[in-house]
């Protein structure tokens, strides 16, 4: 299985140790990585995915990112508007996309609690793969 990721530089010290956690974890499970597409924030990942998510040779693809709270609603819009819009995706293209992006609504200490979130998420598009191939 061939697989991209897209990931977040906003919160990269947190968003940095998700990519090397989820590259790690696909190795393990037999993944074959064969892109890493980093964007400016959470909110830019859609249009990558969409490029990954196109190409004939990418099964899936999973996304990570780290959306904190911040003094506004704003995490919420982001990862509302991202998070539905990957579900948009994910079906136009009938491949799998694992959400490894955490939040809204966490702070500093909360992101680096979850992020082993990122291997679940690398987890979920294996899982699905294989089981929409043998539909």
């Amino acid at each position: 299985m061939k697989i991209g990721i897209v990931v977040s530089e906003f919160n990269y010290d947190i968003t940095g140790i998700m990519l090397e956690r989820a590259k790690q974890h696909a190795e393990f499970l037999g993944l074959d990585v064969t892109d890493v597409v980093t964007v400016p924030g959470v909110y830019d990942i859609p249009i990558a995915l969409n490029n990954l998510l196109k190409r004939e040779e990418i099964d899936g693809a999973v996304a990570l990112g780290a959306v904190l709270e911040g003094e506004t609603e704003h995490d919420e819009v982001v990862m509302g508007q991202t998070s539905r819009k990957m579900v948009d995706l994910s079906v136009e293209y009938e491949k799998p996309v694992g959400l490894g992006i955490t939040g809204p609504g966490m702070t500093r200490l909360q992101a680096e609690q979850r992020i082993d979130r990122a291997k679940q998420a690398v987890e979920a598009v294996a899982k699905l793969h294989k089981r929409l191939k043998t539909e």
